[in-house]
């Protein structure tokens, strides 16, 4: 028998073998001599046959699992030299899926989309999201239904404050739409949630606060926080309709910020002082609106052009009567210009004015033909 045929006859037991799926241990990372990896596909993409291609691209896979087998150095790192660090279960993935290729023409396709990803890095302005390798950023988040079991308690996080967001929402924007070093403004950062996130993530952060308790006991907070990649984090007590922002830029020597996030007050349903300035005292929904408005034509114009706002908010009932006022809300940043990119709604199962009391909530909705709420939007808007 040729040695083709031998190829032919063994193959669908190695493709049983090493076709499955990826081992255990999700966001492991492998470090790869990326020269030498390179050198490695660019001879399997080489060979004229698929059987050939299917019995070196086992080997490879074989020394990635089992680093004891690697006659090839792909694993024996300089700390010097040229390296790549991938995600092991995905590129586990990709090499099963060259694996599993019925032709040559696909497997060497699956083999140069493999190469190019590690010899190039692709990124836009506003993220570090290298879509060479996008398959590896798979804790964000692209559908516009988010759905969250809790929040997230990890580090400094309390959840101590009433009406904060919780902090999967300032991660995942900032993941999206901000790249390391970018500079973050939160116009309402109550208890400094955001700010939190932004030393987490390398991003600079200012957050204005209204209320000059909630401030301190915020800035405490945030200070608690590992600033590992020492970036700036700011509480700034003022009235966001008003305070001097230019005089913020100034200080840190910047021009622009590169994200706007805003959780404004839901108009009244919580009180969170007795101040005048304060949204959730406004007389009216008109007023509340008016208010919420000059704090958008305070703080927008210093977004830099192309760059993200996001607004989180939810809608209030009142006297047997549905008010949409999330999407009143997103009308007054509408009206100034701004371009609607994405409403995301985000369910959560119970506030800490309805905690306990779901039996309640539910004759509630059954007597007065409602729906309890359990859901608010985050809206995106872009400035153009």
């Amino acid at each position: 028998m040729s040695g083709q045929k031998e190829k032919n006859k063994f193959w669908p037991i190695l493709e049983n073998l090493y076709a499955g799926a990826a081992p255990e241990g999700q966001n492991e990372y492998i470090k790869l001599n990326k020269e030498k990896f390179i050198e490695v596909l660019s001879k399997i993409i080489s060979l004229d046959d698929l059987v050939s291609i299917k019995i070196k691209t086992i080997e490879l896979k074989d020394i990635i699992i089992n680093y004891k087998k690697d006659q090839e150095t792909l694993l024996n790192i300089n700390s010097n030299g040229n390296t790549v660090s991938l995600r092991k279960d995905v590129l586990i993935s990709e090499i099963n899926q060259i694996l599993k290729a019925k032709t040559l023409e696909r497997a060497k396709h699956y083999l140069k989309r493999l190469k190019k990803g590690i010899q190039e890095t692709k990124t836009s302005k506003i993220n570090d999201i290298n879509l060479a390798r996008w398959k590896e950023y798979d804790e964000i988040i692209t559908d516009s239904l988010w759905i969250f079991d809790k929040r997230d308690t990890s580090g400094v996080h309390l959840g101590w404050y009433w009406g904060n967001f919780i902090p999967q929402i300032p991660r995942q924007i900032m993941l999206r739409y901000t790249k390391n070093g970018d500079w973050v403004l939160d116009a309402f950062v109550g208890s400094g949630t955001t700010l939190i996130e932004c030393r987490r993530l390398g991003r600079n952060g200012i957050g204005i606060e209204l209320n000059p308790e909630v401030a301190e006991k915020a800035r405490e907070l945030v200070e608690k926080e590992e600033n590992k990649y020492n970036v700036i984090t700011e509480i700034v007590i003022g009235d966001s309709r008003t305070i001097n922002i230019q005089a913020i830029l100034d200080k840190h020597k910047i021009n622009r910020f590169q994200l706007l996030i805003m959780h404004p007050p839901y108009y009244d349903i919580i009180k969170f002082s007795k101040s005048e300035n304060d949204l959730s005292n406004a007389r009216s929904l008109e007023e509340f609106l008016k208010m919420f408005g000059e704090v958008v034509d305070n703080t927008a114009p210093y977004l830099e052009k192309g760059r993200y706002f996001a607004l989180v908010i939810g809608d209030k009932y009142s006297k047997g009567e549905w008010i949409p006022l999330g999407f009143y809300c997103m009308n007054e940043v509408l009206k100034r210009g701004y371009l609607l990119k994405s409403i995301i709604v985000k369910n959560f199962e119970e506030t800490r004015g309805k905690r306990n009391q779901k039996e309640l909530w539910r004759y509630r909705a059954l007597a007065g033909g409602f729906y309890v709420f359990k859901h608010e939007y985050i809206m995106l808007f872009q400035k153009i």
